[in-house]
């Protein structure tokens, strides 16, 4: 019985890795947090498969890079939030303007789940990114 319950175990995260994953690598044309994605994905893949354990690692370094550089600048922020806020509104005028393609709430939704992930993700950057600063010893005694 534990092997049954093992292998459905391994096979939802299977599946469930492979669908985050090919999210997240449709997301690195597309807007939104691809490489996030990409690493999630990868993280449950391993679980499931252990042979795929070795990619886990830089896959993590480029992900947490995309999102330091999210942050690292004023000007990203401020175009980031941008995009959030031109999700959300984008959002509730395709669910509520019949005459544009696609509309209704099933689209709309999208976009507005969207805008969220993306302030959510730009939230959890800017308190990693924040974090390593003051764990970090300053510039001028690092030099030392």
């Amino acid at each position: 019985m534990a092997r049954g319950v093992e292998s459905i175990r391994r096979t939802a995260l299977g599946v469930l890795g492979a669908v985050l994953l090919l999210i997240g690598v449709a997301l690195l044309v597309l807007p939104g947090p691809g490489l996030l994605l990409v690493f999630a994905g990868v993280v449950l893949l391993a679980r499931a498969v252990p042979a795929l354990d070795r990619f886990v690692a830089p896959v993590r370094v480029r992900a947490m890079r995309a999102a330091e550089e999210s942050v690292a600048s004023g000007w990203r922020i401020a175009g980031s939030v941008l995009v959030g806020l031109f999700l959300l509104a984008a959002g509730v005028v395709w669910a509520l303007v019949p005459e544009l393609p696609y509309s209704g709430w099933a689209t709309g939704a999208s976009l507005i789940i969207s805008g969220i992930v993306l302030f959510a993700l730009l939230v959890w950057s800017h308190r990693r990114v924040r974090a390593a600063r003051r764990g970090s010893p300053p510039e001028s005694e690092a030099a030392r």
